[in-house]
């Protein structure tokens, strides 16, 4: 009777899964299935299960989804267009507050040596890759940025710290050697004699690093 259970339990998760428009946590998933079983154990079984398949079950910031099998995404990425393409602005902020947030927003027009406008923010808070969070505690109080778990799972992240580091970076040929790879995690984006030209260089190449993902759809 336990083992039908359990199995009858497997199908109706891997069901509600498919059927969900966003990743689901253990909670809500076991509020849906109303059975006493072990939702992380049969979410396990079935991330095993799907390993090999066209689609796979990914865990992101601890909520379970089920998305194109990462290998081939990019062959069926033709298939899919996204219908907007975002500015090098734009761009570069995300770029900016993934890698140093929780960060305002005069301390993005600092790493970027230049300001923007609000239209910016605006374009990534309707993707839902960023949102507010908190406030600085300085005078003016500015707001604080963060990437979200859109953000995450649109990137394929499972957490923020599954971002590329500087020396997986440096290896890919994403950055420049010139660098101060210490600003990858850090309020101060580059050396003081950085040319403008050297940060030219490191926006463009995450641009080619993040914008793999903008020309398409979450699969």
């Amino acid at each position: 009777m336990m083992l039908n259970k359990n199995k009858d339990a497997k199908r109706l998760i891997e069901a509600i899964l498919f059927a969900a428009d966003e990743p689901l946590d253990i909670e809500t998933i076991k509020s849906k299935i109303e059975l006493n079983v072990d939702i992380l154990k049969i979410l396990k079984e079935l991330q095993s299960e799907f390993i090999e398949r066209g689609i796979n079950l990914y865990e992101i910031s601890n909520k379970w989804s089920f998305r194109t099998a990462e290998n081939l995404s990019k062959k069926i990425a033709s298939e899919v267009v996204q219908q907007r393409k975002l500015s090098k602005a734009t761009i570069e902020t995300l770029a900016i507050i993934a890698y140093h947030q929780p960060v305002t927003r005069s301390e993005i027009e600092e790493i970027r040596g230049v300001s923007f406008s609000t239209g910016t923010l605006e374009i990534l808070f309707e993707l839902g890759w960023v949102k507010p969070q908190g406030r600085k505690e300085i005078p003016g109080k500015p707001l604080l940025y963060v990437t979200t778990d859109t953000f995450l799972s649109h990137f394929n992240l499972k957490s923020l710290s599954d971002l590329p580091n500087s020396e997986e970076l440096a290896s890919a040929g994403l950055i420049d050697s010139r660098l101060d790879r210490s600003i990858f995690g850090t309020n101060k984006f580059a050396k003081d004699d950085l040319d403008k030209q050297s940060k030219d260089d490191i926006f463009s190449n995450i641009d080619d690093m993040l914008s793999g993902t903008l020309n398409q759809k979450d699969n």
